[in-house]
């Protein structure tokens, strides 16, 4: 596995090598003042693309008449900004590449931003074969040579201010303030819409038992003691779909857990969570949606530093709980129900 590992390392380096001695380019001087288009390459997770849409906005809200196109890598990020009004247009890098061609590659845009800062084969092709006028991303070494201009910040500086960092080039101010994320608005079932309303403001704690990486997963027993410890509580559980059946074991086996529905998109997601006085999740997607509400968080993480910098909650009441190891399942229950009995009498 390491050898795997170190050999797609390798791949990248060398293939970031070659697209700097093909794409190097003298640096360009930035498009004059109002800039019309602005291409952005999407990274590849939920939780990347939510903490993309503080500078999303910030683009809408400061160039009204700006043409804003994301360029996707998987099919969940294509359908996310598809969805956001703030967007022009969507366009997937490897799928129904007649429309990328026609759409993308076959027009020249102002500037073009890749978020990532490190190298990547599709963001560094990409990064090549699209014609921009002005090229922006992040330093670093298989960079250089590619982009007309390299954001150079602190190591592991959280990914929203890396996202609003884009600003600085077009010499737009942003702050902390400016790093509330959002949803796009999707289709909401009526079975979720009934749930929804029938739910109490800020009375529900909810759980989320799902984890998209290893080591991110505790045992149903471990939720299930943490819930019993707290019966005059009522709890909603989350789950992602290759989840529901341990969703709803767990809630079969405590009567202080409210049954929810499935929830089908992100956005359904945010209508129940916006309305819960207190989020505990993993480090997952669910950390960012809370910060879109600023609903108050248990976030738990796995002992990897880098994670809790680049991607820590931004919600405003937070209590982050760190493992020992790289499995959260090795925090132990004692610990969360202290730090969840602490923000509840907190709040």
């Amino acid at each position: 596995m390491k050898k795997k590992i170190k050999g797609h390392a390798l791949f990248r380096k060398q293939f970031a090598r070659t697209i700097q001695f093909m794409a190097r380019r003298p640096k360009a001087p930035l498009p004059s003042q109002p800039i019309q288009s602005v291409v952005i390459l999407a990274r590849e997770c939920y939780g990347d693309c939510i903490l993309l849409t503080p500078l999303i906005g910030m683009l809408r809200k400061e160039y009204p008449e700006l043409s804003i196109y994301v360029v996707a890598f998987t099919r969940i990020i294509f359908d996310f900004f598809n969805a956001d009004p703030n967007v022009t247009a969507v366009y997937h890098a490897k799928r129904d590449l007649h429309r990328y061609l026609r759409g993308i590659l076959s027009r020249e845009f102002d500037i073009l931003f890749n978020p990532k800062d490190h190298p990547s084969t599709h963001f560094l092709l990409q990064s090549m074969l699209i014609r921009a006028r002005y090229k922006v991303s992040h330093f670093s070494p298989g960079h250089e040579g590619i982009y007309d201009h390299l954001i150079a910040l602190e190591a592991h500086t959280h990914e929203s201010l890396k996202n609003l960092a884009f600003l600085d080039t077009l010499q737009v101010s942003s702050s902390p303030a400016d790093c509330r994320p959002y949803l796009p608005p999707m289709p909401v079932s009526a079975e979720i819409d009934t749930f929804v309303n029938s739910i109490p403001e800020k009375r529900y704690i909810g759980l989320n038992i799902s984890a998209g990486h290893a080591g991110g997963h505790r045992r149903l027993e471990q939720w299930g003691d943490l819930i019993t410890g707290f019966p005059h509580e009522t709890f909603i559980i989350f789950s992602s779909p290759k989840d529901i059946d341990e969703k709803r074991k767990l809630e079969q086996s405590c009567k202080n857990i409210l049954v929810s529905p499935a929830t089908r998109n992100l956005y359904e997601v945010g209508e129940i969570v916006r309305k819960l006085k207190l989020l505990l999740t993993p480090d997952t997607s669910l950390v960012h949606i809370a910060a879109c509400y600023d609903t108050a968080l248990i976030a738990l993480y796995r002992e990897y530093l880098i994670d809790r910098l680049q991607f820590g909650p931004l919600s405003s009441i937070q209590q982050v709980i760190v493992s020992p190891s790289p499995d959260i399942a090795d925090i132990d229950t004692e610990t969360i129900a202290q730090e969840l009995e602490n923000m509840l009498q907190s709040l």
